[in-house]
């Protein structure tokens, strides 16, 4: 089943960078289908495959920050093709 991930990762305090950037060049350096932006980061693949990817790595970046958040959101299908129509 092939799954869509966006990702948000937001540590609740100074020096927050590290972390965030640490986290998405090892979602990068996955081998799958990875798209950022300035408010997110995009995950695209088999299901097992990226949450086998997510739950090493998010536990990582929480490892990292002293306080943060990360939100989550999965859709059932691979949207990384997707472009607005208007």
């Amino acid at each position: 089943m092939k799954i869509s991930v966006e990702l948000t990762l937001s540590p609740l305090q100074d020096d927050y960078e590290p972390a965030i950037i640490d986290f998405i060049k090892s979602l990068r350096n996955s081998g799958l289908t990875v798209l950022e932006n300035p408010l997110s980061t995009q995950v695209f693949g088999e299901y097992d495959e990226v949450m086998n990817l997510l739950q090493k790595e998010m536990k990582i970046a929480l490892e990292a920050v002293e306080r943060g958040l990360l939100y989550i959101k999965i859709v059932k299908s691979d949207r990384s093709d997707y472009e607005p129509h208007f």
